[in-house]
Formats: structure tokens, C-alpha cells, sequence
């Protein structure tokens, strides 16, 4: 019977993984630090070993390392609430079995435990460079966003090609770049190439280079992307607008590491990890002929698709006030913050240009907004892409006058371009305006917003899910 031991300095914790181990019919032993469980290595080994990271004696990634010290093949699971890529990349490089984030399902952890006892068994990774503390940083505490951290925890360590999809804007290179400054090429060079950025005819000189007098213009030799990722990671962004005669090229330097720079006859050898990423369905552009399946194939050996910002609402709390700080200072303003009620209209936005929107509204905040305390309105207005006022205007300073002539002039310059449906437009947008408006005003209370808006709480439910419906559509 396999003897598997828990270390957690939370008794709850112990007890819950322990019960659900034993009813798997594991032998458990509890620990509530790591000095007894070091301990006990002189007496018994155990068969697998579960164990937090933040604990009082020792913390976890010290044990993990005592313990691969004393028995190498140790397969070790760390567990632990604050799931980023360092601690996960800091647990794989340590030689970790698998990371295992808090809360748990129980199921999960015992399944987790079965594949660890396996009796094959990969050799754990070398240890690699540790990466800058200064690197930009993915952010997010949502399921979604450790699982990803998770799975760039386990990756950064495999010499293996990813392909990262997910809108524009979900912060893709980002995620190139924790892959390769988490990896053992950390030392190496880092080099991205936006493939959609670069013209068709100079996106060939610039993946492989090109010999003096290759073209009319090369006067000397051009070292391309490739040989400055030598040793290192080269990321190729939007990888599925490369013409298809690069994708023959590109296929052939991804098999066998070698290629001719442009123009030239020397044959050039590489050791470079490729990560490619995509907003496209690059299956739909095989099926239409526009991108290569051997190509997909080398390429999407493991796949990481980031998960939009309306699907991580949860987020944008933690991130926009990140962005804020930063912005904030590298102006060179006095701190801001953010009104609850501003927060939450702000988790209520849908974010089509997800977390690079975000940062953006948060730069025009830190800029414009008059005062220290951002409120509803300014975040409405930043928005809309207008200007940040000190505050909203006063009824009886534009009153009704104003917002009817505005309503004038936007129907006079659709009908004069020729625009049809207006009052169908218009009243969906009035509609919205207001409701957003009273939901702002009350907290996201809907029976005192309908209250306050004449309406009936159920009436003013139906129009939010038809308005929400509209704009999906």
C-alpha cells in the first residue's frame, strides 16, 4: 500500500486531503510543518508527498527541495491559495510532480495522487536561471488564470512548441515571454516578431536575414530573428497571416534547425524554441488554404488559449487598480483610486479590446480625472473617449436643453449620411443610458433602480437581458 504523507500547517486542510486519500485506500500520515515531516525521513519514506508552500517552519519549495536532495525520484505535489507563475515555475523547476491550487476538489487531488504512483514516472527538469524580478507579469486570481498559470508553470520547463490563441488583447506575449523567462534558455534571448506588422516582402529578410547585394537596397548583411533567438525563444505573433511560400520556409527551419539566409549560400544552424500565437482559427485557414497543416501541427504542440477579460470579470478589479498605480507614477501624478460604483461599472463593460483596453482606460483616468477618487462618471466618459470632467454636469448648469440639442445634432448627421432605423437606435441607446445609469446610482440594486426609473423591477430584469442580448448579437 502506498504510503502518501500531507504537510499543511491548516489542520482543515490535513483533514479533508487526508479523509479523501484514505477512502482511496491510501495509507496517510499528517504533518503540520516541514521540520517533522524532515524528521520522520530517518524512521519511514513515503511513497508521495502533498505539501503547502506558505507554512511557518519551512516553507514549501524549501521542503520540496530538502526532500530531492535526500530521494530525487520523490514525485511531491505542492499545494497552495496564491497560485502565480512563480510559485508554480519555482515548484516545476524544483522538481515538483504536479501543483495542486487551493480550494481544491477532492476528487481532483486523489486523482492527481493515482497518476503521481504511477510507475513510470518523467525524470524531473533541470533547474534553469531564475527569471528577472523586474519582467512584466500576467495577473489574475480567477480559475481560469491560475489554471493558465499552472500550465506555464509546467510548460516553461519542456522544450516544447506552444501555440497561444485568444482575442487581441488577452496579453499574449506576455505569456511567450513568462514561458521563456521561467525556462532554462532564461539567459538566452528573448526576440518577438508581430509576422501581421512587417510588409509580405521584407517578412522573409526579417525571420532569416539576407546577404549583402541580396536585393536592391542590402548594402550588408542582415542577421534575421532567427539567429538572434539562437539559444534563446523566438515569438511569431499573429503567425497566421505569414504568406504561404514563409510557411514552407518556416516548416523547414522548425524541422530540421537550419536555413539559408536570404540572398545566401552558407547554411545556418539553430537551437530555438518557437512560440507562436493567433486571434484566428487557424483549422478554418487549413480548410480554406491559407495556412499550412503540417505548419499547425508543428507548431500546436501544446496549445494555451487565454481566456477573454469579460470571462475573468473577477479580474478587473485587481488589474485595473495595477494599471492605475502604474500609470500614476510613470506620470508623475498624485495616487487614484477607484469608487466602488466605478469599479463595478467598470466589470459590468463587455471589454472587447480586453486586458489592453483596460490598461488604456486607466492611463486616460490617471491623466484626466481631476481628483483622487475616480468616480462613474469618469470612467463613462474615459470610455466614450472623451474628456475626464471634474465632475457631472448639474442640472440646472446644461439642463435639458443640452442633452436634447446633442440628440439633434447626432440625428441631423445620420440622416444627412443617410442612415436609416435612427429612432429604433436611438431608443435602444436612451434605454441602456438610463438604466446603466440608475444601477450605477444605487449600487447594482435593480428593485431600488427600477424604483427610482418609474419601472417595475421584472420590466426593467426583461429590458436589461434584451439590451444585453442586442449588443451580443
Amino acid at each position: 500500500m502506498a504510503d502518501i504523507w500531507v504537510i499543511d500547517d491548516d489542520r482543515s486542510v490535513r483533514f479533508v486531503l487526508a479523509e479523501g486519500l484514505r477512502e482511496a485506500g491510501y495509507s496517510v500520515r499528517e504533518f503540520e510543518g516541514a521540520r517533522s515531516a524532515l524528521a520522520a525521513l530517518h524512521t519511514s519514506t513515503p511513497s508521495l508527498v502533498f505539501t503547502d508552500v506558505r507554512m511557518p517552519e519551512m516553507d514549501g519549495l524549501g521542503l520540496l527541495d530538502a526532500l530531492k536532495s535526500r530521494r530525487k525520484d520523490l514525485p511531491v505535489v505542492v499545494m497552495s491559495a496564491y497560485t502565480d507563475i512563480a510559485s508554480t515555475a519555482g515548484a516545476f523547476k524544483g522538481g515538483a510532480h504536479d501543483y495542486l491550487s487551493k480550494p481544491f476538489d477532492l476528487d481532483a487531488a486523489v486523482a492527481m495522487a493515482t497518476r503521481a504512483l504511477e510507475p513510470k514516472r518523467r525524470p524531473p527538469p533541470e533547474p534553469s536561471v531564475p527569471a528577472p524580478t523586474d519582467a512584466p507579469e500576467l495577473v489574475g486570481e480567477t480559475t481560469a488564470m491560475r489554471e493558465l498559470f499552472r500550465a506555464i508553470g509546467r510548460l516553461s520547463q519542456a522544450p516544447l512548441a506552444v501555440l497561444i490563441t485568444g482575442e487581441t488583447g488577452t496579453g499574449k506575449e506576455l505569456v511567450a515571454r513568462a514561458l521563456h523567462s521561467h525556462s532554462p534558455r532564461a539567459a538566452q534571448p528573448f526576440v518577438a516578431l508581430n509576422t501581421a506588422a512587417i510588409p509580405a516582402e521584407l517578412l522573409e529578410s526579417e525571420l532569416f536575414g539576407h546577404e549583402a547585394g541580396a536585393f536592391t537596397g542590402a548594402q550588408r548583411r542582415h542577421s534575421g530573428r532567427f539567429e538572434q533567438a539562437n539559444g534563446g525563444t523566438l515569438f511569431l505573433d499573429e503567425i497566421g497571416d505569414m504568406p504561404l511560400p514563409l510557411q514552407t520556409r518556416l516548416l523547414r527551419v522548425l524541422a530540421e534547425g537550419e536555413f539559408f539566409r536570404v540572398g545566401g549560400r552558407e547554411l545556418i544552424e539553430v537551437d530555438v524554441r518557437v512560440i507562436a500565437a493567433t486571434h484566428q482559427d487557424l483549422e478554418t485557414l487549413v480548410s480554406q488554404g491559407r495556412f499550412r497543416a503540417d505548419l499547425l501541427h508543428r507548431l500546436d504542440v501544446v496549445r494555451l488559449r487565454l481566456p477573454a477579460l469579460r470571462e475573468r470579470r473577477d479580474d478587473v478589479p485587481l488589474l485595473a487598480q495595477r494599471f492605475l498605480v502604474q500609470a500614476c507614477r510613470q506620470l508623475g501624478v498624485s495616487n487614484k483610486r477607484f469608487d466602488p460604483r466605478a469599479m463595478q461599472r467598470m466589470q459590468r463593460h463587455d471589454w472587447p479590446g480586453n486586458v489592453r483596453e483596460l490598461e488604456n482606460l486607466c492611463w486616460r483616468l490617471a491623466a484626466l480625472a481631476p481628483d483622487d477618487m475616480i468616480q462613474v462618471h469618469d470612467v463613462e466618459s474615459a470610455m466614450e473617449g472623451g474628456t475626464v470632467n471634474a465632475r457631472p454636469a448639474a442640472p440646472g448648469e446644461s439642463g435639458k436643453s443640452d442633452w436634447e440639442s446633442q440628440l439633434r445634432q447626432w440625428s441631423d448627421r445620420e440622416l444627412a449620411a443617410g442612415g436609416e432605423n435612427l429612432y429604433e437606435q436611438a431608443h435602444q441607446r436612451f434605454e441602456r443610458i438610463l438604466m446603466e445609469s440608475a444601477l450605477d446610482a444605487t449600487g447594482g440594486h435593480r428593485q431600488e433602480a427600477a424604483r427610482r426609473l418609474g419601472l417595475g423591477r421584472n420590466t426593467l430584469t426583461r429590458k436589461l437581458g434584451s439590451s444585453r442580448k442586442r449588443r451580443s448579437s
